[in-house]
């Protein structure tokens, strides 16, 4: 026997499949998927095994063998296999980068193992366990030995050592007399999010979840036929309960599902949710656990132990063998594309393992993406509603403050009269109010006010935050701190400080207005820690404290019946984003703040905070009217010739010289110009390609331009990204020699 495997070495050079000879002692252990170590050259690598085959296609004298299986069980399913098979195809990355994001990484060269534990059972029938203890005289140690184990049941050696302080003399001689029997057994790390959930009793359904729940059940039932959902749901309508009851049909057809979030501080409480639900069927998958927590739980879920996975982007590579839906919440979410390469974007991974293993996409959100809701409209997913809360609660009353109003009235600080009027009565009523700011920190940049000159980051083009806790300058890009100058460093003036809003701001200036309320603040500095997403929101949901101050994090999701007032300090921050995008990232955030209001039996109240009260992202969200801004927003991007009429890609150049990425830049924009010479066609799909320096021009100290480029959402434009691909890679074989590395981004989350 023969195996075809691909090495464990992301190269282009070896990219291809080597011939190995399965060793008679391991051919019952090798399939196809299996991780195997081999002989490589003069060295031993890791590979994947691709197929398996009766004969070599050349000289057997060659071909060396397979030193080892890894496993003794395939890692990788065949269908996962199809999958990076199809990431390969479309990233033109080497197979063995796609075969990596279907394992946890840690798996790679052994740096994590199963954990055990050494266990102690008696070795005779408990019932002659007195006779026993009478037998060791005036050994105490013993007797509280045996004694312990008399049960008859496995007990950890760590229990026993509890009781007896020298354990190992006299436990080695109940050993050695046959009486007690020593093994390790597996222990699983179970994350702390998924311990301690009591179970729950399902709630009633409301007519408009029945009748969605009526035609998913019916497709999960089918296999066939559409295979894509987009349920448009208000916030607070209740789609988790339907994503509960989909799942309860999807196990009872003996399938499994993938539930994917696109915040990590989504996934405790999604968790927690599922978990009172089905208990521990089911298993988490997010890269805040630690590695012996994700192989323990990728594991669970390859052996069969877990059918139901809850996780984020990555885990739409669970090895999951029997996929029956995977659902996307909040699926409007940018985090659901990869920007590290081989990129990818979770919701396209789900809907083709859908597509390819028989299963049904749902995407769910209060505010679809207009590409997705486009989709719908056209057919080619089916367009699923849910327009009014559970239990007939009201939308919360959203009010929108003109900032400059007040500020003709005197008003300069940075909350209205009416928000601080609406916290104050809040606050008396002993109900929770949150207050959402899309910016950490303290201020966002520091200016002298005689040479109007920022203070950058040495090492980005980006200015500098000044953070309140250390009275630091942090860059947000690289992770450079520096002292606050007293004087300015560009002109030498004393007229230095800090400008603008943060998180950090808001908490300092709400605590002087309010200083015997309780206030969390959740944003990326204050979340650093394994569980403290976990630790925040649980504090403010027992009611801890009264008044929750965050970033784009406490938006969406989220559930605490006690809320019923949501301020949005400064709603223009993202609609002032260079961005094409941010008039629609403007008003899903609105509406996902606002959406946490009156999720209780209390109404719920919004501020809304804005300078552009009249821009029709802002009036959308005051009124929650999706369709409204939906039609708005597409017909400008119709007009201006903005996805999903057209796509944008660029090739993103980073290196240690300006002069460099910039002449690697235009040198690539020449190569397609004379790419598309010969191909009129082609250059028909092209509406715009620029080589400039990026938006950011450096960050970590080294350079970027790009290559950006606007192209016509047709079949052909695939034979111009492969062209772009190609030119990355001609660049990047040769980086030893510029300096210059490239990637190719299609639909960046980002044009920075």
């Amino acid at each position: 026997m023969y195996a075809e495997v691909i090495v464990d070495i992301a190269s282009e050079q070896v990219d291809r499949v080597f011939t190995y000879r399965v060793p008679d002692a391991f051919s019952s252990m090798l399939f196809q998927g299996s991780r195997v170590r081999v002989p490589f050259g003069f060295r031993e690598k890791e590979g994947f095994i691709i197929r398996l085959k009766e004969t070599a296609d050349y000289d057997e004298s060659r071909i060396k063998d397979i030193i080892a299986p890894l496993e003794n069980y395939p890692a990788l399913l065949p269908q996962l296999m199809e999958l990076a098979q199809e990431i390969k195809s479309k990233t033109h990355c080497p197979l063995c980068e796609a075969l990596r994001l279907m394992l946890p990484a840690q798996m790679r060269g052994g740096r994590v193992k199963v954990k055990t534990e050494t266990c102690l059972q008696l070795n005779f029938p408990p019932e002659m366990v007195e006779e026993a203890i009478d037998k060791q005289g005036r050994a105490a140690s013993r007797k509280v030995i045996l004694t312990a184990l008399a049960d008859g049941g496995i007990h950890p050696l760590e229990e026993i050592r509890a009781l007896v302080k020298n354990v190992r003399p006299p436990l080695d001689y109940l050993i050695e007399k046959e009486l007690v029997r020593s093994f390790e057994r597996e222990v699983l790390r179970a994350p702390e999010s998924v311990r301690d959930v009591k179970p729950v009793e399902d709630p009633p359904l409301t007519e408009e979840q029945e009748e969605v729940l009526l035609e998913l059940k019916s497709a999960v039932r089918k296999r066939a036929g559409k295979n894509t959902y987009l349920l448009h749901g208000v916030t607070g309508s209740g789609k988790t309960e339907v994503f509960v009851r989909l799942t309860r049909e999807v196990l009872s057809l003996g399938r499994d599902v993938i539930l994917l979030v696109p915040e990590i501080v989504l996934t405790p409480q999604m968790i927690r949710y599922f978990r009172s639900r089905f208990g521990d069927d089911m298993a988490v998958l997010h890269s805040r656990l630690t590695p012996g927590e994700r192989f323990d739980e990728w594991r669970r879920i390859r052996l069969g132990q877990a059918r139901i996975v809850i996780g984020a982007r990555s885990a739409v590579f669970a090895p999951v063998r029997n996929l029956g839906a995977v659902i996307v919440d909040e699926e409007h979410e940018q985090t659901y594309l990869s920007d590290h390469f081989p990129q990818y974007d979770a919701r396209e991974m789900a809907l083709s393992r859908v597509k390819r293993e028989g299963g049904v996409l749902l995407l769910s959100s209060a505010t679809p993406s207009i590409y997705s809701y486009a989709m719908a409209r056209r057919g080619d997913y089916v367009l699923l509603e849910m327009p009014h809360r559970v239990h007939e609660r009201p939308m919360p009353h959203v009010n929108i403050v003109d900032m400059r109003h007040e500020l003709q009235m005197g008003n300069r600080g940075m909350f209205s009269k009416l928000l601080l009027d609406r916290l104050k009565s809040c606050i008396e009523s002993g109900q929770q109010a949150m207050l959402f700011i899309n910016r950490r920190g303290y201020a966002p940049f520091v200016n002298c006010r005689k040479c109007g000159e920022s203070i950058k980051c040495p090492q980005c083009d980006v200015s500098m935050t000044l953070h309140a806790t250390d009275h630091m300058l942090h860059c947000h890009y690289c992770g450079y701190s520096m002292s606050m100058p007293g004087e300015c460093p560009s002109c030498g003036s004393e007229y230095i400080r800090a400008c603008g809003v943060g998180t950090q701001k808001v908490e300092e200036e709400i605590k002087k207005i309010f200083p015997d309320v309780g206030i969390i603040r959740m944003d990326v500095d204050t979340t650093k820690g394994r569980n403290a997403h976990f630790d925040l929101l649980s504090r403010f949901r027992a009611r801890q404290a009264q008044i929750l101050i965050g970033t784009q994090m406490i938006a969406k999701g989220l559930d605490f019946p006690n809320v019923t007032l949501v301020g949005a300090v400064l709603a223009d921050l993202t609609l002032n984003l260079p961005d094409y995008r941010s008039p629609e990232r403007a008003y899903q955030l609105l509406v996902q703040v606002a959406g946490r209001a009156g999720r209780g039996d209390v109404p719920g109240e919004v501020v809304i905070q804005t300078y552009k009260p009249e821009h029709y992202a802002i009036a959308a969200a005051a009124q929650q009217d999706y369709r409204a801004f939906f039609n708005e927003e597409f017909a400008r991007r119709r007009k201006d010739l903005y996805p999903p009429f057209t796509r944008m890609a660029r090739i993103l150049l980073e290196g240690e010289s300006a002069e460099k990425v910039l002449h690697c830049a235009e040198k690539m924009r020449d190569e397609m110009a004379q790419f598309l010479q010969v191909k009129p066609m082609l250059k028909k799909r092209l509406f715009f390609m620029r080589a400039d320096y990026a938006p950011i021009q450096r960050i970590q100290n080294r350079f970027r331009a790009h290559v950006l480029t606007k192209l016509l959402n047709h079949p052909d434009t695939d034979r111009l990204l492969e062209k772009m691909q190609q030119l990355v890679q001609e660049n990047n074989e040769k980086t030893g020699e510029s300096g210059v590395n490239a990637a190719l981004e299609i639909d960046p989350a980002s044009l920075a």
